[in-house]
């Protein structure tokens, strides 16, 4: 069994009257996280609102009512509380009226979409974001050595759990995961019957990773309107298929101000989606996985060691371009994702002069543990 980081955290805010909250993609374990949180008490009452009867069973329900379908139980979990109408003002209910009750809800999509869960929950929820699984994950699992030489398995088929613990099924796991569940809450939210927009869609992003994204060019490569291709791009954030990257700019007046890169949470998906399971060695896009694997790698150690810190690229009019910079404490600090260890990589003067104080690290598959483990 591979050891999820959130698993200690989630043990230590059990019963201070507060909800837990925990939202990911679909597939990459949130039940199994819950299922291994090894519960002091039996007086457990799981509900999955995937199911008609429990999304009906909850649509209105009142403290009183609440303590009936609870009885004796101390612990209220619900799978996929995003299909709960309005869950964030009954989760308030339960907080506020119930406090010796520890609520968990999990969700596959942010719940502001469409029940509006900070509001009510402001001050009475601690949130938390589960990914795919993490190289720092799998190094504590079986070891950097062993790890390392995963890695170019890795920028191919990614860290989805039920990809990593069956080998021999990559293409197999990832195209169900992709047909079945990758857009569900995005096509129930639309009403739409057919995915072929949200397809080609994707599509156009996978090809662009790395690569700064118009969305008046993607309105023409998917036939789509600009404004269509916007919200679909949100819808999809909001999901946890894709997330963007925005450009920095302070000092200069050629930097891009407005800008932005879209990355995959998952290589394995990405690749999915455009169908391209070719090894490394045969592959064009290598710069690309590289990039996107270490930017998907670096939010997940920064969320899960609760590191606040602004992300960013950066890039001129004249193509000069920092692939992640990263802002805290009172400094900039940037990084350049090289695949090809032997090339020589050196700080834009143009930078360096805007920003005089940052400092600079190039990211290749030899110093990767530097970037992707805490400093012990």
């Amino acid at each position: 069994m591979i050891s999820r980081i959130l698993v200690d955290r989630l043990h230590q805010k059990m019963f201070k009257q507060k909800a837990i909250i925990v939202l990911g993609p679909r597939q990459v374990g949130k039940t199994t996280l819950l299922k291994n949180l090894a519960f002091d008490t039996d007086e457990i009452l799981w509900m999955n609102a995937d199911e008609i009867d429990v999304q009906q069973r909850l649509s209105e329900v009142s403290s009183t009512s609440f303590k009936a379908l609870l009885g004796k139980n101390k612990i209220f979990i619900i799978d996929e509380a995003q299909r709960i109408e309005n869950i964030g003002l009954k989760l308030k209910l339960i907080t506020d009226n119930l406090p010796e009750i520890q609520v968990i809800a999990t969700g596959s999509s942010s719940f502001d979409l469409a029940n509006h869960v900070n509001e009510p929950l402001t001050g009475r929820k601690w949130e938390y974001n589960l990914f795919p699984l993490s190289y720092q994950e799998l190094v504590e699992h079986h070891g950097m050595l062993t790890e390392n030489r995963l890695l170019e398995h890795r920028l191919v088929y990614g860290y989805y759990p039920e990809v990593v613990s069956n080998p021999g099924e990559e293409e197999e796991r990832l195209k169900l995961i992709c047909h079945s569940y990758l857009y569900k809450d995005v096509l129930l939210w639309e009403r739409l019957h057919k995915s072929d927009k949200l397809v080609r869609l994707l599509q156009a992003l996978a090809h662009q990773i790395g690569s700064q994204v118009s969305f008046n060019e993607l309105a023409e490569i998917c036939s789509m309107d600009p404004k269509t291709v916007e919200k679909y791009v949100n819808l999809l954030e909001q999901a946890f298929v894709i997330f963007r990257l925005p450009s920095f700019s302070r000092n200069l007046r050629n930097e891009l101000k407005s800008s932005r890169k879209i990355y995959f949470y998952d290589n394995g998906i990405r690749n999915a989606i455009i169908n391209n399971f070719n090894p490394i060695a045969l592959r064009s896009d290598v710069g690309f996985l590289w990039e996107n694997f270490l930017v998907s790698e670096r939010l997940k150690f920064n969320s899960y060691h609760l590191l606040n810190k602004n992300s960013f690229f950066w890039r001129t009019v004249n193509q000069q371009e920092i692939d992640l910079i990263e802002e805290y404490g009172g400094q900039l600090h940037a990084y350049e994702f090289k695949w090809n260890t032997k090339k020589t990589v050196r700080l834009t003067k143009t930078f360096q002069n805007a920003y005089p104080n940052s400092s600079f690290d190039v990211i290749t598959p030899n110093n990767l543990h530097e970037f992707l483990l805490p400093k012990k």
